[in-house]
């Protein structure tokens, strides 16, 4: 079966696509990624899967929507796919509804999140809802990374057979360290003892960065570590003057790591995992950090509520709020029993729920129809 896996950026293929990829091509299919150029392809290109560029753009600018969509309609058209597998909201609707203009005989869609779920005006929601339903009606599999959304399209009839098939990742990647915690430790110049609080994310706003900032201006005796970068299509309000601050308030208890390759061995040097955000799908970045034995404190939104177990594996707090998160930090930065015991039942949960093996096998099953 000819695949075409369609995504919006280069980042995405790379880290969230790549392993189903690698799953399907195991099947025997032939599998195209689709995206935006961009350097992360390079991997995909080494590893000898055929990467399609075509203008996608994360915006909702009409003209970039119409070009994008006329892109994949020429592609579409060019390769001729059994299956076209759709990720991420706009790129998600353009490549099913391209797909159905061209026929194509199988259309699936994985939901990472809802657009009508995120901050925006009331008619902004109701179009995005109205697109989706749209969008549903085409759509012959319809994947969810988590439960709630999976609810949310039966209850709003986008599907009437959802499947969440959740998120994995592989927990001999992402595990305890101790070689890699002291090698990290070494490099930045970091004691052993000292505490460390790390967040992996995209430099945006949404991802909660200011409240963490402002937090850790109340949470003593611990640093923190911010590992990633803004994505040249991520839009909305730089986040510079908030990191300026922090700088020049929190000092050195305060590190940019910018974006790393060895995001496996910086979770295996740090004691606490955060991730503030404001909206999510099911983030990878929890399941990493559960599965290198690290608590979680998270928001108490879509996504990481079906991840964090509150007093088990961590910690949730109100969304946007900057006390609730200090307040969930410095208990884990003074409680380093409470850290190892959380962290201990993280990395077992994880494995139980979120084991990339099974989650590619079950998502492979949905899209060859032998599963229902």
């Amino acid at each position: 079966m000819k695949i075409l896996e369609i995504t919006n950026v280069d980042f995405s293929l790379r880290h969230f696509l790549l392993p189903l990829m690698r799953e399907l091509r195991g099947h025997d299919h032939d599998v195209i990624g689709v995206c935006a150029d961009g350097p992360l392809l390079a991997d995909l290109r080494a590893e000898g899967f055929q990467v399609i560029t075509v203008p996608m753009a994360r915006s909702l600018s009409p003209v970039a929507q119409l070009r994008a969509f006329v892109a994949l309609v020429r592609l579409i058209r060019r390769e001729r796919p059994d299956l076209v597998h759709a990720h991420m909201p706009i790129s998600g609707l353009l490549a099913r509804f391209a797909a159905k203009l061209c026929g194509v005989p199988h259309i699936a869609y994985t939901c990472h999140g809802f657009l009508f779920n995120q901050p925006g005006s009331r008619l902004r929601r109701l179009v995005a809802l109205a697109l989706e339903r749209a969008a549903g009606r085409i759509t012959d599999t319809y994947l969810t990374v988590s439960r709630e959304e999976a609810e949310d399209a039966r209850r709003l009839h986008i599907h009437r057979h959802p499947h969440a098939v959740g998120n994995g990742r592989d927990p001999s990647v992402f595990s305890p360290d101790p070689a890699a915690r002291t090698r990290i430790r070494t490099e930045l110049g970091v004691p052993d003892d000292q505490v460390v609080i790390v967040a992996v994310s995209r430099l945006v706003r949404h991802k909660g960065y200011p409240e963490l900032l402002e937090a850790m201006e109340s949470v003593p005796d611990a640093e923190l570590w911010i590992v990633g970068e803004r994505l040249t299509s991520d839009h909305g309000e730089s986040l510079q003057p908030a990191f300026d601050r922090a700088q020049a308030v929190l000092g050195d208890r305060v590190r940019f790591l910018g974006y790393r390759t060895d995001v496996p061995a910086v979770l295996a040097a740090a004691d606490i995992f955060t991730l503030p955000s404001h909206f999510e799908g099911l983030p990878m970045s929890i399941i990493e950090a559960m599965m290198t034995g690290l608590p979680v404190v998270a928001t108490d939104i879509r996504g990481p509520r079906e991840q964090v177990m509150p007093g088990r594996t961590g910690l949730l707090v109100p969304a946007g709020k900057s006390a609730p998160l200090a307040k969930a930090l410095t208990q884990l930065v003074k409680d380093a029993s409470l850290r190892l015991t959380m962290g201990a039942n993280g990395r077992s949960a994880a494995i139980r729920l979120f084991d990339e093996t099974r989650v590619l096998a079950r998502t492979a099953a949905f899209l060859e129809g032998t599963r229902s």
